[in-house]
């Protein structure tokens, strides 16, 4: 049994992707609302609702092998204010580092840590940001790797995202998970960062090498509801109001659906582009290859998924159904979800994949561990 601290912890979603084999001795979030779920969910014990800078190590139990952290991508991402690592948001890494140093004097360092992102962190401040949480890493002891999974490997979701995983002070080989450079699909992201570490990062580096998984099966049509509880069919008017949003690009998609002849899905964004003349305007951007786009928190209608549904001439749509976003998610419906919608939708996509964070327990973190022991 491997026992682990998930910070940032949200719904926990990397608990539940983590598995039974693993134990969680703490767990924090500062957010309220997110903090009821993890109780529905996983009981009362482990989880702590506050802010992660208000915390010392007294609070925090035992010694993991394992602490993970989704720190807040605001800062980082490339639709965000450019602050970076030192913004309000993701400056909340210094929290959780300074944390992880205290545990480190107290000789309770866990032997893995993971931190999981949205890609922009790799160009952030032109890869500034990613040297300096690479170089932190490492002059606390640990060795650092960097990959970055689509979780569309996964489930019907496109959905890139970061995770450096460190191991620290690591003695025992690696070659179960490593590589001796980098490799497809994991690193294509990866390589443009690496080459901008500075020298002293590059020696001390890992290239993780999971295996690729085999084939999805699942697909956004086998994930539909038929009859959702929380969402409601757009009226005939507000449908093509919106179909009215499209571009010719787009428009040519639809009429390709239509031309088949059967129940066809697709998942729908507004998007706000510039016009033949600059000027911003909002669009309806539709794919119909059976695959999400990437779940967001909601922040204005323009945020939340829709869902088309052709059948030949028919054109439905409604806003995509909690349940929805939580199987994308790769939660089972025995997962509780908040009943208010904004916030379901808020916690699923603020949330990491649960078969993303299994494939690198088993083909990563586990291996590192038990190859210590």
């Amino acid at each position: 049994m491997h026992e682990f601290y998930e910070f940032f912890a949200g719904g926990g979603m990397v608990r539940a992707g983590l598995g039974p084999a693993w134990r969680c001795l703490f767990a924090n979030d500062f957010d309220l609302k997110k903090g009821r779920v993890y109780r529905r969910n996983w009981g009362d014990v482990e989880l702590r609702t506050a802010d992660v800078g208000g915390l010392t190590t007294n609070e925090i139990p035992g010694r993991a092998k394992l602490a993970w952290a989704s720190f807040p991508c605001q800062d980082l991402s490339l639709a965000g204010n450019g602050a970076g690592l030192k913004g309000d948001r993701s400056g909340t890494f210094w929290a959780f580092w300074k944390l992880m140093k205290g545990l480190t004097e107290e000789d309770r360092a866990p032997q893995v840590i993971v931190l999981e992102n949205v890609c922009g962190a790799l160009t952030s401040h032109d890869g500034k940001d990613f040297a300096t949480l690479c170089t932190t890493l490492q002059d606390g002891g640990y060795a650092v790797g960097a990959l970055v999974v689509d979780a569309a490997l996964f489930v019907p979701q496109s959905r890139p995202r970061l995770f450096v995983i460190c191991v620290h002070n690591p003695t025992g080989p690696l070659l179960r998970c490593a590589a001796a450079g980098p490799s497809d699909p994991w690193h294509g992201r990866i390589r443009g960062a690496y080459e901008r570490l500075p020298a002293k990062a590059k020696q001390n580096w890992i290239w993780w090498n999971p295996p690729v998984p085999q084939p999805r099966t699942e697909s956004l049509s086998g994930l539909i509801e038929e009859d959702p509880k929380d969402v409601e069919w757009f009226s005939e008017e507000d449908t093509l109001q919106l179909l009215a949003k499209m571009s010719d690009t787009n428009w040519a998609k639809l009429r390709q659906a239509k031309g088949e002849r059967r129940r066809v899905i697709g998942g729908l964004y507004r998007r706000t582009r510039r016009d033949e003349s600059g000027r911003r305007v909002q669009r309806a951007e539709i794919r119909f290859d059976d695959v999400s786009g990437c779940l967001r928190t909601p922040a204005g209608g323009s945020s939340r998924q829709v869902i088309l549904v052709v059948e030949g001439d028919s054109v439905r749509a409604r806003l995509i159904s909690s349940r929805e976003t939580a199987r994308l998610m790769g939660l089972p419906d025995t997962y509780e979800l908040p009943e208010n919608y904004n916030e379901a939708y808020h916690l699923t996509g603020d949330g990491v994949v649960v078969p993303v964070v299994r494939h690198l327990a088993e083909h990563i973190f586990e291996p590192v561990l038990d190859s210590s022991n």
